[in-house]
């Protein structure tokens, strides 16, 4: 019984789709197919079956699943054992949206000039559920938000980019006082069901100010838009350029602003651990995550409060949370 057919299985479970799973692995749809005919003819049960638009387990897959995971996870126990001195393999790594495109496409040009035997799966997500990931060893590694609660001796956490809140305003509004601002305009909210989100509640409690809201979003991308289309003004960290494409949009700097740090996480104990203190190493280097000048041609120093930066950054593609 091979296990790349055993992958595969999981793959459609987990996704419930043909083509996610197909994407996921880096094979055809029709690969995908054959691979679970062939694991079910040697088998000799039905294990996956069409309901609607998804693809469902049968009860004999469902029989099987606990096992397989616990097959495809000894296997790669094993393979991480065999190089546990040599920086190759396959690294799971969970990235949060915001860093997928100011982030990480420079570190992965870079990882595949000075480390090409590392084989990397890249999952997007938000950072509590990409935490859990790691915690229970679905992910090697991810990047993700400081957690605001105490940390587990079992894991570990490497810092790699701080970002201060800023206060962005449409272009059509003039006061650069950022608690006037705050006061008189509607806020378009980051979610703080978020762990970015979070922070930006915090602060605001801290000043005591009650904006009026008018919505709540856990989208960078999409708040950066609707500020720019002028239906409200946001608190949001300064994150990595590119941002959406055509926005305009005032950034103003706030006294005593908090700062929302980016991070790599991992477990103390995993096989992985050369793998893994690789590619820390790479994100960490000067450069992956620039604090001063993004490439969007904006200044990204910060100015003394109140003060701003200008407008009109430019390409993101949407994203999800943070």
């Amino acid at each position: 019984m091979e296990t790349r057919f055993l992958r595969t299985f999981l793959a459609v479970v987990e996704t419930s789709s043909l083509a996610q799973a197909s994407r996921r692995l880096g094979i055809t749809p029709s690969a995908v197919v054959q691979r679970i005919r062939a694991l079910e003819a040697e088998i000799g049960q039905p294990l996956i079956r069409r309901s609607g638009q998804a693809m469902r387990p049968t009860p004999a897959a469902a029989a099987i699943l606990a096992d397989v995971g616990r097959l495809l996870a000894a296997e790669e126990a094993v393979k991480a054992a065999a190089s546990a001195d040599l920086e190759t393999g396959l690294l799971r790594v969970g990235v949060i949206h915001t860093a997928l495109t100011g982030f990480l496409p420079d570190l992965l040009v870079e990882l595949k000039r000075s480390r090409p035997g590392m084989e990397l799966y890249i999952q997007p997500g938000t950072s509590d559920n990409l935490y859990a990931d790691v915690v229970e060893g679905r992910l090697d590694v991810a990047i993700v938000v400081q957690p605001h609660f105490p940390q587990p001796k079992t894991l570990e956490w490497f810092l790699l980019r701080q970002e201060p809140l800023l206060l962005i305003t449409p272009a059509h509004v003039e006061d650069a006082d950022p608690f006037s601002v705050l006061q008189q305009e509607p806020l378009i909210r980051y979610d703080r069901n978020n762990w970015g989100g979070r922070i930006v509640d915090l602060y605001l409690r801290s000043l005591g100010v009650r904006p009026r809201e008018h919505y709540e979003l856990d989208s960078l991308e999409a708040i950066t838009i609707m500020v720019s289309r002028g239906l409200g003004v946001a608190l949001i960290p300064d994150w990595l350029p590119p941002w959406p494409e055509g926005v305009r949009v005032h950034r103003l700097t706030l006294p005593q602003a908090p700062l929302r740090n980016i991070g790599a996480l991992w477990l103390k104990a995993s096989h992985r651990l050369p793998l893994i203190k690789a590619f820390v190493q790479e994100a960490g280097r000067p450069g992956h995550a620039p604090h001063e000048t993004g490439n969007d041609g904006l200044n990204h120093s910060h100015p003394s409060p109140g003060q701003r930066e200008g407008s009109t950054p430019v390409g993101l593609r949407p994203g999800g949370g943070y």
